[in-house]
């Protein structure tokens, strides 16, 4: 069978492409066959989407980054289910196959450069509201339209993390941003052009920086700094 190249995926011999436990799980199981870019794939119903393109024989040479930990938010993807019109947004490493699913990659973002997120700029909570909004300017034109909590893969509730930094509790925004993988996709549906993975990853960042120091923490950065700590290198 002649394969076509897929945006993203370059087709290799399967022994290469995947692991040989990969391959053996999947031939093990009840096949399922979804559809990725266009291209009809099989693999077990226990195999992600990213391991569904190994065991076909492809090999993924973008939005790939952890390889199935979850954490990169690389392998970003838009999935329609079978018998459904709706279009969720998922990862695609952690994302088990169904049969009838239709999978599109999401191209690689490029994320806005001309912003200032040096916590150390932020010197007392007096200029919270002003450093927040000298770096994001858009947050306080938020439309409230809720396209950042549905694009999320995590479920994270983005657009009140944007609505607690601009009321200035850091704190919380940045709490509500904890399991943010930074894959962008709130970014690019943002009508406003907030950046709301950036804004909760500028809160964390000055929350830990200048409020939050742990009593450990502060223990050994005094040690380090009097030099009775050794540092393995």
């Amino acid at each position: 069978m002649t394969w076509r190249v897929m945006r993203g995926l370059v087709a290799i011999p399967t022994t290469i492409a995947a692991s040989a436990s990969t391959v053996e799980r999947s031939m093990a199981e009840t096949t399922v066959t979804i559809e990725v870019e266009g291209q009809a794939v099989s693999a077990g119903s226990s195999c992600s989407i990213v391991e569904a393109i190994w065991t076909a024989g492809f090999t993924l040479v973008t939005n790939v980054g952890c390889l199935g930990q979850g954490v990169c938010g690389s392998c970003r993807v838009m999935v329609n289910r079978a018998g459904s019109s709706a279009i969720e947004m998922a990862l695609a490493c952690e994302t088990l196959v169904e049969a009838g699913m239709r999978v599109a990659f999401v191209a690689h973002l490029t994320p806005r450069s001309d912003r200032d997120l040096d916590p150390r700029r932020v010197q007392s909570s007096w200029e919270l509201a002003s450093e927040l909004t000298a770096a994001f300017p858009e947050s306080v034109d938020c439309r409230h339209c809720g396209g950042c909590d549905t694009a999320c893969p995590r479920g994270i509730a983005v657009q009140r993390g944007v609505e607690l930094a601009v009321e200035g509790q850091l704190g919380a925004a940045g709490d509500q941003f904890d399991e943010c993988v930074m894959c962008g996709l709130c970014t690019e549906v943002c009508p406003e052009s907030i950046d709301p993975n950036h804004l909760g990853l500028w809160a964390r960042r000055v929350t830990t920086s200048s409020f939050v120091r742990p009593a450990n923490l502060l223990r050994r950065l005094h040690q380090l700094e009097r030099r009775e700590l050794t540092v393995e290198r």
